[in-house]
């Protein structure tokens, strides 16, 4: 079983729009949406759930005011200054709280609760291009790259049930905690960038991110023909550091207008830049 995932050193580079397109191109495959915190392929895909679940994940301080004798002591430990009085009566700011357990520990009154943190919901749903595996992390809540790594392993699970041999994920922008759970042992990642200077900075950082796990690495340069320059640049460090260049997509206003549509590039007939797209996935199946 082959995985690809779809990442990006920033937001905004055409990651999701690609991701799509493989999508629909990609045979015998689960799709999994990575994007926890601000997940968007389900836009282009009209999912129809089949299964949701809840997803705890971390503990938060809850003061039960029945057993509180209010001496104070949770305000005068609190290090993060989440807990506040106010109508005679103490409580603790959930967006505040670390979860450190300090006022847990020290109430003499036991009369704050540890439960767990209800973060999101992940789901399962069917697509007109296969099954998909997404979540929606809450606002301000944490822990995404947990929750990366339980959709991973349900689109792994799900992929032996259908006897899929490829899981095609579009992974978060950036180098963080929920990049570095999408990568861990995934067999290719697709770095999408875009020919700017911040684009190639960005590009240097999650490439960089990919070698240390030693992932392999195909660049596609998304807008290539808007700076021709700065593509030169990005073509330049990719054979200076051996990454493979998948290809270049020219800007193509069919791009949003597909978006606008709910499709996907490859969706539309007869155009130039669905024609560049098919070719970088035929790229990526032979780095496979």
């Amino acid at each position: 079983m082959h995985e690809v995932v779809v990442i990006s050193g920033k937001g905004g580079t055409g990651k999701t729009s690609l991701t799509g397109a493989f999508a629909h191109l990609a045979e015998n495959k689960i799709i999994c949406d990575l994007d926890v915190d601000a997940p968007d392929l389900h836009i282009l895909l009209s999912p129809d759930l089949a299964r949701t679940e809840d997803f705890y994940s971390g503990r938060e301080a809850v003061i039960d005011n029945s057993r509180c004798q209010m001496c104070g002591t949770c305000l005068d430990m609190c290090q993060y200054r989440a807990v506040s009085f106010d109508g005679g009566k103490y409580f603790i700011d959930p967006l505040r709280c670390e979860g450190c357990k300090v006022c847990v520990s020290f109430c003499p009154d036991e009369a704050i609760d540890f439960p767990e943190r209800y973060c999101g919901k992940w789901f399962m749903s069917s697509t007109r291009f296969g099954t998909m595996i997404h979540a929606r992390l809450f606002p301000g809540a944490e822990n995404s790259g947990r929750l990366v790594t339980l959709l991973r392993n349900q689109a792994r699970e799900k992929a032996k049930q259908e006897g899929k041999d490829l899981i095609l994920c579009d992974g978060a922008p950036g180098i963080g905690c929920p990049v570095i759970s999408s990568l861990s042992g995934t067999n290719l990642a697709v770095v999408v960038t875009e020919p700017t200077l911040s684009g190639l900075h960005d590009l240097q950082r999650v490439a960089e991110l990919c070698s240390h796990f030693k992932i392999k690495v195909a660049v596609v340069i998304n807008k290539f023909d808007l700076n021709s320059e700065q593509s030169r640049e990005i073509e330049k460090y990719c054979r200076e550091k051996g990454f493979e260049l998948a290809g270049n997509i020219p800007y193509d206003p069919e791009f949003t207008t597909a978006m606008v549509d709910k499709k996907v590039v490859t969706e539309v007939q007869n155009t130039k830049v669905g024609q560049e797209v098919r070719k970088i996935w035929a790229q990526v199946l032979e780095l496979l």
